[in-house]
């Protein structure tokens, strides 16, 4: 099968959201949903050229780059439910999904999409930076609290004293009360043997409430690295646009933690939107 080739955003014809031709290569584009259903199903056919075997449908085979949409029953019946793309079950199956509870499980991804708005922001709550911190598979750990809602999309951590290095590491965020898992990724991350901290990234943002522990952990495979001293039991982060303020504040994780606290360790930086 040859790769699909892509060309420049076009209007697609007949596809009208408000009374404008907005559809692109990267996406759809408007304030509004109006028309949207009927352009998810149109943009495949139009704005991609492939050779594809006679008895496979393109557009099925683009399908995994959307989501269920919020859309009312009546566009789903519509547009999508007669358009001939979906199999007879997936229309009964979708159908169902919309209307009954329980839902049963569909194979589409029915989980709303996550969109963050405004700048990445970061604080770091150490002073100064030492050598020497050593891993044994127990995960470093500190407690944090915020005083306003806010998405952490990833972590900055210490790397190697050793020179260019790979780590593979496990981030977690932890709901403290309940002990749940709010997220986590399993991934690595490269060096250079500075002391600057490496970005690590979860797979999506993580929801943080105002006033709640949470406890942000990091299991790092590899040599010693840095570590952080003169820590800071709270940190200030005022937004230069705005003027905004919010306000971490760290707390010791008692329990296995690698040695990390509020006054020295590992995870240095946290990353958010607000």
């Amino acid at each position: 099968m040859s790769a699909l080739r892509t060309e420049a955003p076009q209007p697609v014809p007949g596809v009208q959201i408000k009374g404008r031709q907005h559809v692109c290569a990267g996406g759809l584009t408007s304030r509004h949903t109006s028309g949207i259903p009927r352009a998810v199903w149109v943009w495949p056919a139009q704005s991609c050229k492939s050779s594809f075997p006679p008895h496979v449908n393109p557009k099925r085979i683009l399908r995994g780059f959307g989501r269920l949409t919020a859309s009312l029953l009546s566009c789903f019946s519509a547009g999508p439910a007669q358009s001939g793309i979906l199999t007879d079950r997936e229309v009964v199956s979708l159908f169902l999904h919309f209307t009954v509870n329980p839902k049963p499980r569909v194979e589409f991804i029915d989980r709303p999409r996550c969109c963050l708005r405004g700048k990445e922001c970061s604080i770091s709550r150490f002073q100064q930076v030492e050598s020497r911190w050593g891993y044994s598979g127990t995960s470093d750990r500190i407690r944090f609290s915020v005083n306003k809602r806010i998405f952490v999309v990833g972590f900055g951590l210490y790397g190697s004293i050793h020179g260019p290095t790979d780590y593979q590491v496990n981030i977690q965020i932890i709901h403290t009360d309940s002990n749940t898992v709010l997220g986590q990724n399993d991934t690595g991350f490269s060096c250079d043997g500075s002391s600057n901290t490496f970005r690590v990234m979860f797979k999506e943002p993580v929801e943080i409430l105002p006033n709640v522990n949470y406890t942000a952990c990091a299991t790092l495979k590899g040599p010693d690295s840095h570590y952080g001293t003169k820590g800071l039991r709270k940190v200030i982060h005022e937004s230069p646009t705005t003027g905004a303020k919010t306000c971490f504040t760290f707390c010791y994780a008692a329990g296995n933690n690698n040695g990390t606290s509020v006054e020295d360790g590992q995870i240095p930086e946290i990353i958010f939107y607000t």
